[in-house]
């Protein structure tokens, strides 16, 4: 666990710039820097000269209009970057290319072959992709658990997401469109890999309305379903199934570790001791403290902390790398080739 989690406890900050002030930006990863070891720079902002000047008043910094000539002027060590993910690849590499580390937004790009342009451009400089669901707090526990000696054995994983797919897949990948599926879908396929690993091949089905299952076969042997939920339901659920246990996350906040209850020829469900039996953890809400705030819940923070954790350090990025990425983005892709056949991931 960290032990500092506001800017001003920090003595060493990372000079850092931001690209993309909308929405997001605004409300998600600037109130997100105030948790982190950085100083912001410089803001950039490619159409709203306004809101990028009113912006840069706000939190002291300076303002670009190019992201390219903030490169160039302004003294930076990071960047990060909150876009359309059309417009990823170039921006990415052209900070590369100013020797910065970059963070970016999910989804990386609108192909794999764009993550893999960032690899090539990267060199020995960091990059993350914001994959928050992959660093959720609920998926630091389930990975603790599924990979312990006292439980273990993970041997598949179920995924309700509600979204729909795209009706003509091989369509909408040759014309990069922005559907649902990648905008979405990627949050439990991130989650469902970097709890179950690489992904061998993928299986897809869906309805004329878009709704369907995937399955999903993990190299390690694990299998994963991922149900596509029909709208409107404000639901998120997942379930990880071992030997003799079951891990299910709710709404991100609420993480339950079913065990074994031992005998089943007893007269309660409630045997002595502390070792059968529910585990559950959750926000409880009941306080005015970070943990409970939903840039902690969601991952948000901690997939931000980690990438300056990494600049601070002097590692490589291993969770949310552009590798991590690549491999998402393949699953996305095969899932629109897919047609009901099964694809194989390369």
């Amino acid at each position: 666990m960290n032990e500092k989690y506001f800017q001003r406890d920090f003595e060493r900050k990372i000079r850092v710039g931001m690209v993309g002030i909308g929405h997001h930006a605004y409300r998600s990863l600037l109130s997100t820097l105030h948790h982190l070891p950085v100083e912001l720079v410089a803001i950039s902002a490619h159409s709203n000269e306004a809101r990028a000047r009113q912006t840069a008043q706000e939190y002291g910094c300076s303002w670009y209009m190019s992201p390219a000539e903030m490169y160039q002027k302004a003294d930076l060590e990071a960047v990060f970057v909150c876009v359309s993910p059309q417009m990823h690849p170039e921006l990415v590499c052209e900070a590369y290319d100013a020797g910065l580390h970059v963070w970016l937004e999910k989804p990386p790009a609108m192909r794999a072959s764009g993550v893999q342009r960032m690899i090539e451009h990267r060199g020995d400089r960091i990059g993350v992709v914001g994959f928050k669901k992959a660093f959720m707090p609920v998926v630091d526990k389930a990975l603790e658990i599924t990979t312990s000696a006292a439980y273990g054995n993970l041997r598949s994983i179920l995924a309700i997401y509600p979204m729909s797919m795209p009706e003509n897949g091989a369509q909408a990948l040759e014309d990069e469109h922005f559907s649902d599926w990648l905008q979405n879908g990627v949050h439990p396929l991130s989650l469902m890999i970097a709890i179950g690993g690489p992904v061998e091949s993928m299986t897809l089905h869906s309805s004329p309305a878009g709704y369907g299952a995937a399955i999903l076969a993990f190299k390690s042997g694990v299998m994963g379903t991922f149900h596509m939920a029909s709208r409107p339901l404000l639901v998120e659920n997942y379930a990880l199934f071992g030997d003799t246990w079951r891990c299910d996350i709710t709404n991100n906040t609420r993480l339950a570790l079913h065990r074994s209850y031992g005998p089943t020829d007893t007269d309660t469900f409630l045997p002595p001791g502390n070792d059968t039996g529910a585990l559950v953890w959750e926000a409880q809400n009941v306080r005015a403290t970070i943990e409970n705030n939903s840039l902690f819940t969601q991952g948000i923070y901690a997939e931000m902390r980690y990438f300056c954790d990494c600049i601070l350090e002097q590692r490589a990025a291993e969770r949310g790398s552009l590798e991590f990425a690549l491999e998402v983005m393949k699953v996305y892709e095969a899932g629109l080739l897919s047609n009901g056949q099964t694809v194989s991931i390369k």
